[in-house]
């Protein structure tokens, strides 16, 4: 990436650089430099599940021992390479590239969350199940991930978990499009509420925190138009800089912990596994989906 002082040029486009020594995740040394040539690097993974989505992001102006913003209108003034769409009153950034994502790197933009599905679609892009602890330390986050695994795959739908990069597992099911969130919904529900019946003391369908006791929340209701989720590859605001990476079912299995993927390794990984999610083709959702009662 050429730099000339206060900026970098990428693919054409000049990207301002503001306090390039400003610490991001004090404790594992990263400063906003060393975090945009991170972000470029993830780019080529992360930007698969950001582009042309609606865009809701996490500002960290201070670092990750700051305050915090969610940022989903885009701010004024914009560049000429950041692209907007309107949605319920929002204006919503969608990515198109490399550019656009260092931009909000360096405006501290330490998490990206996109919607489910692309810009001016009522249809999901993919199916999520997102599997959430009660608790704040949940050792059997990985357990209930590979019993939720072993579901989906006796229906013959193959699937790919990640870690959240903070505390909970999203399962990412790659499908064909004209699916639509209201069958996803109806196909979570039933898996959701055989694993409750076969672990009750495990899993819940119960929505309400307060509630859950010490189990782990099956949430196949995240699944509308405009919800969101952390997107594969995105770093989260956690003191260890974090990465929420798509993992085998043997990793799972063997106990993966998230503080073992983060900013400082991510690449690595990457260039030795690819993107686990793009390696799966579709999967026969519709069939289940027609057989549901």
């Amino acid at each position: 990436m050429p730099t000339v002082k206060g900026s970098i040029t990428i693919e054409g486009e000049v990207v301002p650089i503001t306090n390039p020594d400003k610490p991001l995740w004090p404790q594992q040394g990263i400063t906003k430099m060393i975090y945009l040539e991170k972000l470029a690097a993830l780019a080529p993974y992360l930007l698969r599940y950001l582009k042309g989505r609606l865009l809701t992001v996490i500002r960290y102006p201070h670092g990750v021992e700051g305050m915090s913003f969610y940022q989903k209108n885009a701010p004024d003034p914009l560049p000429p390479y950041i692209h907007t769409t309107m949605h319920e009153g929002i204006n919503y950034i969608t990515l198109d590239g490399l550019p656009g994502l260092l931009w909000l790197g360096n405006s501290a933009a330490l998490e990206f969350h996109p919607s489910l599905h692309a810009a001016g679609s009522t249809l999901p892009c993919e199916w999520m199940i997102d599997l959430d602890p009660s608790l704040d330390e949940e050792p059997r986050i990985m357990e209930a991930a590979a019993l939720v695994g072993d579901v989906l795959k006796s229906l013959g739908i193959e699937s790919v978990p990640k870690t959240s990069g903070a505390t909970g597992v999203q399962i990412i099911v790659p499908i064909k499009p004209g699916v639509t969130f209201d069958e996803l919904r109806k196909l979570g529900l039933f898996v959701g509420r055989y694993v409750t019946e076969q672990h009750p003391s495990l899993f819940t369908l119960e929505r309400l925190k307060k509630h859950r006791g010490d189990k782990i929340y099956f949430d196949y209701l995240q699944h509308y138009g405009g919800k969101t989720l952390a997107a594969p590859y995105t770093p989260r605001a956690r003191p260890l800089a974090t990465v929420s990476t798509p993992l085998t079912w043997e990793e799972v299995r063997s106990g993966a912990s998230p503080e073992q993927f983060h900013l400082l390794n991510i690449t690595d990984r990457l260039s030795q596994t690819g993107d686990l999610i793009a390696l799966l083709p579709p999967q026969p959702v519709e069939r289940v989906i027609k057989a549901l009662p």
